[in-house]
């Protein structure tokens, strides 16, 4: 078979990759504190059929060689961490991280999850968790009489319960920051896991050790741009529509041949 045909078909896989990480960026134009993701690509190897510098007689060297490349791949995609806008939603437990940074979670299993989505909740026991139940860490109680709550820029949590007008520290939330946050892993659920690219987490305070600050009464939206996704899908379109052209041309060329055959 042609080799053109293999790498058309390489290119068409690829593009079809690409085309997937746009359309999960779309559908999640208007998840909390989703950040998009980015394909990247590397050409296959290449077959050298004759070397650059060779000699091509006793006195002179090729200038150049004679390399056929085997195509494209995807290598791997990888979570944009910049900001997405923040929007005031006016509730008390919706909490955004102007900067860097992530809050703690447990799973069900006892492991930690980091997550920018803020829209907590309280749970029966008044505990912190989010929306699907699971717990904030370092954990926070809110008592059943507390009529109002307010979050620091700095995570402290305090309330003011029914009968009294001073407020009472409830503790202080955490966050953490990885020396390569690409290299956490998406769980789905706004949920990301810690893994050996990303590094160990460091945990400190809100608004320090480059850790962005909390803003209660917000949540940070995604970071898709929906135009820059609609360019990129005309784009990757484009190149799919190339590539078939290609396995068309190359399969009519065959076809010649076994004619003149």
């Amino acid at each position: 078979m042609s080799s053109s045909l293999w790498v058309s078909m390489t290119g068409l896989e690829a593009q079809e990759k690409q085309m997937s990480v746009i359309s999960n960026n779309l559908a999640n134009v208007n998840t909390t504190a989703f950040k998009r993701d980015r394909a990247s690509f590397e050409d296959l190897f290449y077959q050298t059929e004759q070397e650059a510098g060779a000699m091509a007689n006793q006195q002179n060297e090729l200038p150049v060689g004679l390399q056929l490349g085997t195509g494209v791949k995807v290598t791997g995609t990888e979570k944009v961490f910049t900001p997405g806008d923040i929007k005031t939603t006016g509730q008390p437990l919706d909490l955004a991280i102007a900067g860097q940074g992530f809050f703690q979670v447990q799973k069900p299993d006892g492991s930690i999850a980091y997550t920018r989505d803020g829209q907590f909740q309280k749970n029966a026991d008044g505990t912190l968790v989010t929306m699907e139940g699971l717990p904030v860490q370092p954990s926070i109680t809110i008592p059943d009489d507390a009529t109002s709550v307010s979050i620091g820029t700095d995570g402290t949590v305090s309330v003011t319960q029914a009968g009294s007008t001073d407020s009472q520290s409830l503790g202080q939330l955490t966050l953490v920051s990885f020396v390569n946050p690409c290299g956490l892993k998406a769980l789905g659920g706004n949920l990301y896991q810690q893994t050996t690219a990303s590094g160990a987490p460091n945990e400190s305070i809100a608004g320090q050790d480059g850790l962005g600050e909390i803003k209660q009464h917000s949540l940070e939206g995604s970071n898709v741009s929906v135009v820059q996704e609609m360019v990129d899908m005309i784009s990757t379109q484009r190149a799919y529509d190339m590539n078939s052209k290609v396995v068309s041309a190359a399969d009519q060329m065959l076809k010649e041949v076994s004619q003149v055959g």
